[in-house]
């Protein structure tokens, strides 16, 4: 018999970012149907207005989304990675959401980037070669200010 185990517990994620996760993650579900070609175009609109997500934004995102959902903690990499968009998007920013491929042995994968790097991946940067991506606009971060 096998068992789902995730490595965070919803008790490290604070109730009220919990509560967006399970959201977000019930948000990215009927996504999964999508064309790629329409999903890239939701998460064309969807990044408008957003600021890029820096790494640690994109890392709290994903650490949610796999505590409260174990089919995101496994191997369902497109909702978790459209879910941990989403709720960076709930939150005002957007990291850079990716869907590529590896060709030997083929095997394909999407992910969440942010700070030019993948989110918490297993996976070395360059392992997958992205097929569809989908950035944020160039605008700054949100309190990041250059030096005066």
């Amino acid at each position: 018999m096998s068992q789902s185990v995730t490595l965070h517990q919803p008790s490290d994620v604070p109730w009220r970012h919990r509560l967006r996760a399970r959201l977000a993650v019930a948000a990215a579900r009927p996504l999964l149907r999508l064309t790629p070609g329409r999903l890239r175009r939701l998460c064309a609109f969807l990044r408008r207005g957003a600021v890029p997500a820096g790494y640690e934004q994109a890392l709290a995102a994903r650490t949610a989304v796999v505590a409260v959902s174990t089919r995101c903690a496994g191997q369902g990499c497109l909702q978790r990675s459209l879910a941990t968009a989403l709720l960076c998007r709930l939150e005002g920013t957007w990291p850079t959401w990716c869907a590529g491929v590896r060709t030997r042995p083929f095997r394909g994968h999407a992910w969440v980037e942010a700070d030019g790097r993948p989110v918490d991946e297993p996976y070395p940067p360059g392992y997958f070669t992205p097929t569809v991506s989908v950035p944020p606009l160039e605008r700054k971060r949100q309190g990041s200010r250059g030096s005066q």
